[in-house]
C-alpha cells in the first residue's frame, strides 16, 4: 500500500506580491521498492485537463498497494494555469521552450531550472499530459523512446518523430531534460480539451495512465491488451490565414479524411462571408485535432491537426 503522502513544495522564487513562488509536488511513497514515476499536466496554462485527471488519480492511487515512488506535479506552470493562458503573465514566454531552465534567467527560464532540479532530475519515468488547450480538442500520444509505455495508454493514434518530416517537435522542452540528458522513458499524451465535457477525456486519462502504471509494475495487475493502433511518423498542424468563426466540416478525431475534403471554414462574424476554406494537406489524412464547435479564431491560431496515412504502420 502507499506507506506516506507527502506534500513539497520547493521555493524557487519570490514574486512581486511577497509571496512564495513554489512548486506544489505530491510525493506517493511505496512499502517496496520500485521506480519513481513522474505525472505532470498544465506546462501550459490553458491545458488543465490533465490536472484534471491528476486530481482524480490521486483519490485512487492513494489507496492503491505501490512499488517505489509516484510524484504528481498537477500543475507545473501556476502562473499560466491561474488566468487559463499557455503562457506565465510575468514574461509571457512557452515554458515548454526553456528547458532546461537558467536560475538568473527570466521568470520562465527560473521556473523551468526549479522544475529540471527538483523534478525532472529526480524521477525515472515521465508521464506527461497535455491536451488541445481550452478551444481545439486532440487525441494522440507522442513515441518517444519507450514504445510499450506510449501504447500502453491505449489511444488509437500515435506519432512517431520522424527526422525531415513535418511534425511537433521543438527545442527546449521537458524531454531535452528527460531524454536527450537523461534518456529516461517518456510518455507525451495529447488528450481532450475545447469548449466541451472534458469528462470522457479524463476518465480515458486516468484510465490510460493507471494501464501505463501496470506496465512500469508499480501497481498491480495485467495491463490491457492494446486496441488496434496507428502510427503515423507525418502529421501537419493547420492554421487559419482569416480571423472569424472557425466552422469545422471534418470528420471526428481519430477517423480518415480523403483529400478532397475540407476540413473547416472561417465565417465573418459581421457580415457573415465565408473569409477562408481550409482543406486537408494529405491524400490520404487521419484527424488528430480540431475545434469541436464553432468557435472564433484569430489568424494564426491553431484550428486543425491531420496526420498522413501514407506511410502510417500500426
Amino acid at each position: 500500500m502507499v506507506k506516506t503522502i507527502n506534500q513539497l513544495r520547493p521555493k524557487f522564487t519570490t514574486n512581486a506580491d511577497g509571496s512564495d513562488a513554489v512548486l506544489f509536488i505530491h510525493e506517493l511513497v511505496g512499502e517496496e521498492d520500485g521506480p519513481t514515476i513522474g505525472i505532470s499536466a498544465s506546462i501550459h496554462g490553458n491545458e488543465n485537463t490533465g490536472s484534471q485527471a491528476i486530481l482524480e488519480m490521486f483519490h485512487l492511487l492513494k489507496d492503491m498497494p505501490l512499488k517505489g515512488r509516484i510524484l504528481l506535479l498537477p500543475v507545473a506552470n501556476p502562473s499560466a494555469f491561474a488566468v487559463n493562458e499557455r503562457y506565465a503573465t510575468i514574461d509571457k514566454v512557452d515554458l515548454n521552450r526553456q528547458f532546461p531552465g537558467n536560475p538568473k534567467g527570466t521568470y520562465s527560464q527560473q521556473l523551468a531550472h526549479a522544475l529540471t532540479q527538483e523534478y525532472l532530475n529526480v524521477i525515472d519515468v515521465h508521464i506527461d499530459l497535455h491536451s488541445g488547450t481550452d478551444r481545439p480538442t486532440v487525441d494522440y500520444v507522442y513515441i518517444w523512446n519507450d514504445e510499450k509505455l506510449s501504447r500502453a495508454f491505449g489511444s488509437k493514434l500515435l506519432y512517431r518523430p520522424v527526422e525531415n518530416k513535418q511534425g511537433t517537435v521543438f527545442g527546449g522542452t521537458t524531454k531535452s531534460v528527460t531524454i536527450d540528458t537523461r534518456n529516461i522513458p517518456v510518455a507525451v499524451i495529447e488528450l481532450g480539451g475545447g469548449i466541451v465535457d472534458q469528462s470522457p477525456y479524463i476518465k480515458r486519462t486516468v484510465d490510460g495512465v493507471l494501464n501505463m502504471l501496470k506496465v512500469t509494475g508499480s501497481i498491480p495487475g495485467e495491463p490491457w491488451d492494446n486496441p488496434k493502433q496507428i502510427v503515423v511518423t507525418e502529421l501537419a498542424g493547420i492554421r487559419p490565414t482569416q480571423g472569424g468563426f472557425i466552422e469545422p466540416l471534418c470528420p471526428p478525431n481519430g477517423e480518415t479524411i480523403p483529400g478532397d475534403r475540407l476540413l473547416g471554414r472561417v465565417v465573418s462574424p459581421y457580415n457573415f462571408e465565408v473569409l477562408e476554406e481550409i482543406k486537408t494537406p494529405f491524400k490520404n489524412g487521419v484527424m488528430i485535432m480540431q475545434h469541436l464547435t464553432r468557435n472564433v479564431v484569430q489568424s494564426g491560431d491553431y484550428a486543425f491537426m491531420v496526420g498522413n496515412l501514407d506511410g502510417a504502420t500500426d
